[in-house]
């Protein structure tokens, strides 16, 4: 890989990073990072095919791949989050680091997310640049990137449709995907980057490793399932029983009530 280029990638996305901080600023509501966190990976691979060139067709394939999973996410997080106001995740660091927030959230919320996109990225820019022909390995990739946007695209609609019924309020999801795991969507995110490593790793980027399995303890122990659920229960009382029904994040039958 070469670093040079990955690091000025990695500038560019810095820039922009900048730019949504001030906006989020203006606006009081830093939330607008969730929009970008998808197009950062999405520029990242881009900006660095940009400068060393696509080095073949798992090169073309990784970017086809990262765009449509990006552009879909980030469309939906914009469209549900609209006039929503700040989220409550991002309420509760503002109470804790205040006063001051207004500049400190542009180190530990946009400038985090930035120095970990960098890091987690960079399976994407060992296929962009890979001229390996393509083989089984890159096949299974694919096949659990597809897994993956299987249960965050199913999964977003199945709770977007629950939310939208008035009737639902105060209820909790627990039919369709929602049914074998409290968290289709974060699992779908898991199995997808383990997908863009396989894609890597045929590409002879075995070393990239540490990427899917710094996204994995994001997904599991820190932003994603732990950071949900460490107050829902007192939130939303039907939630603990779902909670003893339902596997947290592996998909599996539920479990009986007792």
């Amino acid at each position: 890989m070469d670093w040079a280029a990955y690091s000025l990638a990695g500038a560019g996305v810095a820039v922009l990073v900048f730019a949504a901080w001030a906006l989020s600023v203006v606006r009081a509501d830093v939330s607008l990072v969730d929009s970008l966190w998808s197009l950062m990976f999405l520029a990242l691979a881009g900006g660095y095919a940009g400068q060393v060139g696509v080095g073949g067709p798992r090169g073309w394939l990784v970017l086809i791949l990262v765009a449509a999973w990006a552009l879909r996410l980030s469309i939906y997080i914009t469209w549900r989050n609209h006039g929503e106001g700040e989220d409550r995740r991002y309420q509760a660091i503002r109470a804790n680091n205040d006063p001051g927030f207004w500049w400190k959230s542009g180190f530990i919320v946009f400038g985090l997310q930035a120095v970990l996109a960098w890091l987690i990225a960079m399976p994407l820019a060992v296929a962009v640049g890979s001229p390996e022909p393509l083989g089984w390995l890159d096949a299974a990739g694919v096949a659990l990137w597809g897994l993956g946007m299987v249960f965050e695209v199913i999964g977003d609609a199945q709770l977007a449709r629950f939310r939208a019924n008035p009737d639902n309020r105060g209820k909790v999801l627990d039919t369709g995907l929602w049914r074998f795991t409290r968290h289709p969507n974060y699992f779908g995110e898991f199995t997808l980057w383990w997908g863009y490593f396989l894609l890597a790793a045929a590409g002879g980027g075995w070393w990239t490793i540490g990427a899917p399995v710094l996204m994995s303890v994001l997904l599991l122990r820190v932003s994603g399932v732990s950071l949900l659920e460490k107050d829902i229960g007192e939130r939303r009382p039907a939630y603990a029983e779902y909670i003893r029904r339902t596997n947290a994040f592996f998909p599996g039958p539920r479990r009986s009530a007792a």
